[in-house]
């Protein structure tokens, strides 16, 4: 693609990050075909395509109108064009630099900033998450049937107590998981300690930054970056293996904060260490001797793997590789590659697009009638449980239930 950057943007990073990706770009529209939005809409300019082209169009000098920013708001960056794309155009990076632009460009409505801000300050830190929680169970009893399904039960799982090992790694604890589903941690660090691995959790960690960098809050992003370096630098600089991530959304976050804070000459080399070091549960557990565990493996699964886990991370099959291998049977799931239109805050802030894609992922994943339904991420499991007939529930409850 052709491109004729705007002054004021040729001989910047961003400008020149933003050319390379234009270029790659060779018009094809494959990415279309996989696009969530694009096969519900059925709107060009609401396929990839077509945010690639408003996004050089606004570096280009044109108008960064409010409908490039409705539309770039519409893409759930599920990544699925990135799976498609024959000729590797980093689309993610490419919609980061337009929404960034886009709101330095044309600032929200007051409302629309405050909303934002809102959402960040409930969801990034647990103890926030948790006391809205606790709020609405106390209501739950008097809610339609509908809405109780919105608020997630709590699962009694005993505390883990994992033994000292010779083999370390820390878990990302997280934000919202530790509120909304902390069994599944402790069930993490039950699974490990069992194959001989300690997990640690540091508490000064927290929200990877995920949630401020889809909002355009790049500087919160980078902030939560840097905290979490901070709490994790001296657990590694003792020996620690890996970061281990029990939800997928938060995973390419962290291997991303390289890119994060690529230009923080303070951070730069720490955040190569840090992302180099992360790894999604299933990257580390493909590589372990799992004999040791005895799953009860009666139940038929049906596995929703997130676009988090096979389009970000590109490790599409692994999960179902590993579950599999311990004995379970899964079921075929049609268009297992499109989004349950979770996607983090979408579900808030474009709640009828994403209800219609969670309702298509659910006919999907509920039609040949499994006994569970299991996932690799929060979002996901809360989005899907909403209004899931069969459980849904993390794929290492599945591992643990020996």
């Amino acid at each position: 693609m052709q491109t004729r950057l705007a002054e004021q943007y040729s001989n910047t990073p961003l400008g020149k990050e933003a050319d390379k990706v234009l270029r790659s770009c060779v018009h094809c529209g494959f990415c279309n075909a996989t696009c969530p939005t694009y096969q519900l809409l059925g709107d060009e300019l609401d396929g990839p395509r077509g945010r690639i082209y408003q996004i050089k169009q606004v570096l280009e000098g044109g108008e960064a109108s409010i409908s490039v920013q409705r539309h770039l708001d519409r893409c759930l960056t599920c990544r699925a064009c990135e799976t498609t794309c024959p000729s590797g155009v980093e689309y993610n990076k490419l919609l980061e630099i337009g929404r960034e632009l886009i709101e330095q460009r044309l600032p929200r409505s007051w409302l629309q900033q405050l909303y934002r801000r809102l959402l960040i300050y409930s969801f990034s830190e647990s103890r926030r998450v948790g006391l809205l929680l606790s709020i609405a169970r106390l209501f739950r009893p008097l809610l339609p049937a509908q809405l109780k399904k919105r608020i997630p039960l709590v699962v009694n799982t005993a505390d883990a107590h994992p033994r000292t090992q010779a083999r370390s790694m820390l878990l990302l604890d997280g934000c919202v998981q530790p509120a909304a589903a902390p069994h599944i941690n402790k069930l993490a660090i039950q699974v490990f300690d069992r194959l001989g691995i300690q997990l640690r959790t540091i508490a000064e960690s927290g929200c990877c930054g995920a949630l401020q960098h889809h909002l355009a809050d790049s500087e919160g992003a980078r902030d939560r970056a840097r905290s979490n370096i901070d709490a994790w630098w001296p657990v590694v600089e003792q020996g620690a293996e890996a970061i281990v991530v029990t939800a997928t959304g938060c995973t390419p976050m962290v291997k991303d904060y390289r890119h994060l804070l690529r230009d923080d000459e303070q951070y730069v080399e720490r955040a190569k260490r840090i992302s180099a070091m992360t790894k999604d549960l299933s990257e580390v557990l493909r590589r372990e001797d799992l004999s040791e565990l005895s799953p009860n493996t009666s139940k038929r699964i049906a596995f929703h793997s997130p676009c988090s886990l096979q389009h970000a991370q590109k490790l599409d099959g692994v999960v179902e590789s590993l579950l599999k291998q311990a004995g379970f049977k899964l079921v075929a799931v049609r268009d297992a590659h499109l989004c349950c239109g979770s996607a983090g805050t979408y579900s808030i802030l474009q709640p009828a697009l994403s209800t219609q894609l969670r309702d298509n992922k659910l006919d999907c994943l509920q039609e040949k009638q499994p006994d569970l339904i299991a996932t690799a991420n929060i979002g996901c499991l809360l989005h899907l449980q909403a209004k899931a007939e069969a459980p849904v529930i993390h794929w290492i409850e599945l591992l643990a239930s020996g």
